[in-house]
């Protein structure tokens, strides 16, 4: 008795109501004969007028009639005290309203009492099919709130097609919502047309929300219902972030909350393959999440598939994904954005010409489309040249960003400035920026180190002011200066060339190739019998006369502004063809890049061989 009486205090309050009220109904002037313990509470009843409807009180109470049993525990009733209470009132002729609270519970207490139309004409079973049917599956909210309440009587509820039923009334109203709502925005142009208006949300989307207050595995189904119906891409994807704000938005999702991870894979997989149908800032939402709980990693794989290929209108915030390993690591999920920057760069089709990855993996090039897992997601349409441009922008940002960082490993860093195609960079000012942060924050790189990260930087698509800023820039290794200071001597020829074309020069001789004289001269065909030794030694004396010689250059520069200002001045005064002779020979001496390995001087080749 105390565990009966323990039992009860364990009941809901609806089940107390109950069974507190079941004096109001029962016979008074006929003592019950028959006590009915359902969880914990107890009912006294009589035994007529529940063998009249239920075929399993009819078996039970004939089975024990030589003892004349007078307490049946009937265990796992579904929806329990106050499903039975339901139960017994109808056999008592009570009336009471069949409702979208009730009727998933009356229909699986009348499977379990076996209350058909075999024991009673018009029994409950049938009365509560009858209100499914006809009143509940053609109203979608009524279909979601009996759905709602299926949830506590898996799985027989689903047994008894009462879920089935309930999803299908969903996806077909959804359905015709959708399509009363496109003939409503059907509207007629200035010139007579028939076209359809532009509309932000419309009225047939009402549903989204009410979807929000299903379990996970019933919201699954009534999403992969609602595809197969047709439904719009942009609606499913907003019932999607409907759901997931409204479910993860009050988690702790760093406390390991596995019914979190359920929900985020399976809002992941219901995501549909078009790439607008959901914002970037929600997919990014999701991988973060993803990335916090350790979902599964065909899970993060989807999602950077699908992030990759709308790259382009991501933001900085987006691409700092916090970094929820072990201490130590870097403050960022570098490695994520990496493997992003290759999708994108999949879908580009681009990439450096030998298919380098940054995983190791195979890059196959194709351009229709992307594939995580057995999922293809096939787009006709390439990333422009701009997008291109906006996400190199975007990754330059984001290497300054995370180049501070003391943890971050140079290879890594490496492999995110490699990780877009060449032609993509058209200025390499947001990158050199990137790298002299990171060599400022590391300066314990070694000089192969440093030469390999500048190694990336193309020094004839610096800008004027970033070049002035690299040539002064000691944290650059001399080989990085020596270049820069020769891009700089080129930068200023060719202005000077632009304001004083070289008339004097012969028409039939070729023109002067400077950039590809000094790739000769720091080439690699007279290293290449040395020893590495003597090599770098080679490479050192040669950038050390390079640099001395680019010094004598630029004092050489200047003085011929000097003569060029002064000159200008004796044009103003005087116009006599006197003066123009003796202009046109201190002209020549412009060419000084010739001049400079004339006889007078020795080349740095040279030098380095008397040496």
């Amino acid at each position: 008795m105390d565990k009966h009486q323990h039992q009860q205090q364990q009941q809901p309050p609806l089940a107390k109501s109950g069974r507190q009220k079941c004096s109001e109904w029962v016979f008074r002037d006929v003592p019950s004969d028959i006590i009915i313990e359902v969880d914990g509470a107890t009912f006294s009843l009589h035994k007529f007028p529940l063998v009249s409807r239920s075929g399993r009180m009819r078996k039970l109470v004939a089975e024990h009639r030589e003892s004349d049993i007078s307490r049946i525990e009937l265990l796992s009733l579904p929806g329990g005290a106050a499903s039975f209470e339901l139960a017994a009132q109808f056999c008592y002729g009570i009336n009471f309203e069949i409702s979208t609270s009730n009727v998933a519970h009356l229909c699986c207490v009348s499977d379990y009492l076996e209350m058909t139309e075999e024991y009673s004409n018009n029994n409950l079973s049938s009365r509560a099919e009858e209100y499914l049917n006809t009143i509940v599956c053609k109203n979608l909210e009524m279909c979601v709130q009996v759905l709602h309440h299926c949830q506590t009587l898996l799985p027989l509820s689903d047994n008894l097609k009462i879920v089935t039923r309930c999803i299908d009334g969903i996806a077909s109203k959804a359905c015709v919502e959708q399509i009363a709502s496109s003939f409503s925005r059907l509207e007629y142009s200035s010139s007579g047309r028939l076209h359809m208006s532009k509309q932000i949300k419309t009225e047939g989307d009402w549903w989204i929300e009410d979807l929000s207050i299903l379990r996970i595995d019933l919201y699954e189904r009534v999403i992969t219902a609602i595809k197969c119906r047709g439904v719009r891409p942009e609606s499913i994807g907003a019932s999607l972030v409907n759901y997931a704000e409204k479910k993860l938005i009050a988690r702790n999702l760093l406390s390991g909350d596995q019914s979190a991870v359920i929900i985020i894979e399976a809002i992941v997989s219901l995501l549909p393959i078009e790439k607008n149908a959901v914002p970037i800032t929600f997919l990014f939402g999701m991988l973060r999440s993803a990335v916090a709980l350790d979902c599964s990693v065909s899970c993060r794989h989807d999602l950077e598939m699908r992030i990759g290929s709308v790259l382009d209108i991501a933001t900085l915030d987006d691409l700092l994904i916090p970094s929820f390993c072990q201490a130590g690591d870097t403050l960022f999920d570098v490695e994520t954005v990496c493997r992003i920057l290759v999708n994108f760069c999949r879908r580009d089709g681009g990439g450096d010409s030998d298919g380098d990855d940054v995983d190791g993996d195979d890059v196959d090039g194709d351009s229709g489309g992307f594939e995580c897992g057995s999922r293809d997601y096939s787009d006709s349409s390439l990333p422009s040249q701009s997008a291109l441009f906006k996400v190199c922008k975007l990754v330059d940002s984001y290497m300054a960003e995370i180049a501070p960082d003391a943890n971050l490993e140079l290879d890594l860093f490496v492999a995110i400035a490699e990780s877009l195609p060449a032609h993509a960079r058209t200025v390499h000012d947001g990158l050199y920026r990137a790298i002299d942060v990171y060599l400022k924050a590391h300066q314990a790189l070694s000089e192969p180190e440093k030469r390999k990260l500048c190694k990336l930087i193309d020094f004839q698509k610096l800008s004027q002011e970033a070049g002035a800023h690299a040539a002064q820039n000691e944290r650059l290794p001399l080989q990085s200066i020596v270049q820069v200071l020769y891009n700089e001597q080129l930068r200023l020829k060719n202005s000077l060339f632009s304001s004083y074309p070289e008339d004097d020069e012969d028409p039939k001789k070729p023109p002067m190739h400077h950039h590809q004289s000094w790739r000769i001269n720091s080439g690699g065909v007279r290293s290449a019998a040395m020893s590495p030794r003597d090599n770098y030694a080679s490479l050192r004396r040669e950038n050390r006369d390079l640099k001395l010689e680019l010094a004598r250059m630029r004092m050489r520069l200047n003085d011929l502004e000097k003569d060029h200002v002064c000159m200008k001045r004796n044009l103003e005064r005087s116009g006599s063809r006197k003066f123009m002779s003796s202009f046109s020979k201190k002209i020549v001496r412009l060419n000084v890049f010739a001049r400079s390995y004339s006889r007078g001087s020795v080349s740095p080749s040279k030098l380095s061989q008397r040496i």
